[in-house]
């Protein structure tokens, strides 16, 4: 076998043609060898293939076979005549802008070559298509061996919207509203992307109300209530174990986000004031119960009884109005004399019985990570004692008091409910409950 070396083959006359071989001779590529085409590959279609050419027409043209054309009818329609056919040769077209049901672009026949089959000019009207037409015979002429559409193989769009203070947790954006606000989605999203949103939703805790009695101890306040979504579409995070339902798929709009205020204290015999709802997408949460001059006020978790006579009245019920799972459980009973109080119930247990010597504790609440770090909120409020106050419910809730300790709030933003005030204290006012809190996350990049 002989070998030739040279560094470039050109044309003995400038911009001529180079013929490589004759008619039925075979070029072998070896292994390992890079073939780099700088220009225009015309005529390799005969396996069906075209080389494209990414100068974008924008006007009419006449193709070359083995060639792929994008085509650009922003400016109009644009015709593109198909070369003379012959057995094997291929022509691909592409809508670039996505323009043809708008401004269309029309195959034109070249000679008698038919399309199809027909006599009649193609026109090419689908929004983002592309098409590859192959030289069969003079019976059939071009016809189509592959289509698609740009919606075939969609970019991934993500939910897009402002509201809240946003933060991020690796590819998931979070909105934590603290006050009322309003969660204004922008961009839907699509399922290459994300299309819905994982919430939590937090109401205002319930108070309670003082006394300066050495026979009267009110009880915690109940959590507000505590419902969030199982965290299926933004990631892996840990639910609490109240999680349920599904998430909510967006539209493009606002949505008005109400987060509750904690209950506000009072003077018996009027019992502390129950929290207020918190409102979001699809779901609301109760205001936690008050605690009670006597029995604790129903509501997101109960509130703690109190004790002011004689007998042993019961703590508010919890998961008020019920729903599944449940958003809270109920306050304690308080009992005396001695008196001491129930303390108020938590979203994942009720608050406590009094004890013979204080009140009783609050309620645990749930710990969440939607925020992206693990969290307890809806603590119930401690119950207020005689000697021993009654400790706060983790999660928010308040510090019952005793003679010589001074009750608390309810955190704010945790929906956690207020400690009951102790008997004699010096400081024996009534305490608020917590605000609630709506935190939404969704996946936002990938």
């Amino acid at each position: 076998m002989s070998e030739v070396k040279v560094n470039k083959i050109s044309p003995r006359t400038a911009c001529g043609t180079v013929t490589l071989g004759d008619s039925g001779d075979t070029f072998t590529i070896p292994a390992g060898a890079t073939i780099t085409n700088s220009g225009t590959a015309a005529g390799f279609g005969a396996t069906g293939a075209a080389s494209w050419d990414t100068t974008v027409k924008t006007g009419d043209f006449t193709a070359v076979s083995g060639v792929g054309y994008f085509v650009n009818t922003t400016g109009g329609e644009i015709d593109v005549t198909l070369p003379a056919g012959s057995a094997g040769d291929v022509v691909a077209i592409k809508d670039y802008a996505g323009t043809f049901d708008t401004d269309t672009c029309i195959l034109i026949q070249n000679g008698s070559d038919k399309i199809a089959g027909s006599a009649v000019n193609a026109t090419l009207t689908n929004s983002g298509i592309a098409v590859t037409l192959v030289f069969v015979d003079s019976t059939q002429g071009w016809l189509v061996t592959d289509s698609g559409l740009q919606n075939e193989a969609p970019t991934s769009l993500y939910v897009t919207a402002t509201g809240g203070t946003i933060t991020c947790s690796g590819d998931y954006r979070i909105h934590t509203f603290t006050a009322p606000g309003a969660f204004c989605v922008s961009c839907v999203g699509n399922a290459a992307g994300s299309t819905a949103v994982d919430y939590m939703v937090i109401a205002g805790g319930g108070a309670s109300w003082g006394t300066s009695s050495a026979s009267h101890n009110p009880g915690g306040g109940g959590a507000g209530g505590f419902r969030e979504t199982p965290g299926t579409v933004s990631g892996s995070y840990t639910v609490s174990p109240l999680a349920g339902g599904s998430a909510f798929s967006v539209s493009a709009t606002s949505y008005p986000i109400t987060v509750g205020a904690g209950g506000a204290t009072a003077s018996g015999p009027s019992p502390g004031g129950s929290g207020s709802p918190s409102i979001a997408l699809s779901l609301t949460s109760t205001g936690g119960g008050g605690s009670g001059y006597t029995t604790g006020l129903n509501g997101g978790s109960g509130g703690g009884s109190g004790y002011s006579g004689p007998g042993q009245p019961t703590g508010g019920v919890g998961n008020t109005p019920p729903v599944s799972p449940s958003q809270g459980f109920p306050g304690g009973g308080a009992s005396g004399p001695p008196a001491n109080s129930g303390g108020g119930g938590g979203a994942t247990a009720a608050g406590a019985n009094h004890t013979p010597s204080g009140g009783g504790a609050g309620g645990a609440g749930a710990t969440s990570s939607i925020n992206g770090t693990p969290t307890a909120r809806a603590g119930g409020g401690g119950g207020g004692g005689q000697s021993v106050f009654g400790p706060p419910g983790p999660g928010g809730g308040g510090t019952g008091g005793s003679p010589s300790v001074t009750q608390t709030n309810g955190t704010a933003n945790t929906g956690g409910g207020a400690g009951g005030s102790g008997p004699l204290n010096p400081l024996s006012s009534g305490q608020n409950g917590g605000s609630g809190i709506v935190i939404i996350r969704y996946k936002f990049q990938n």
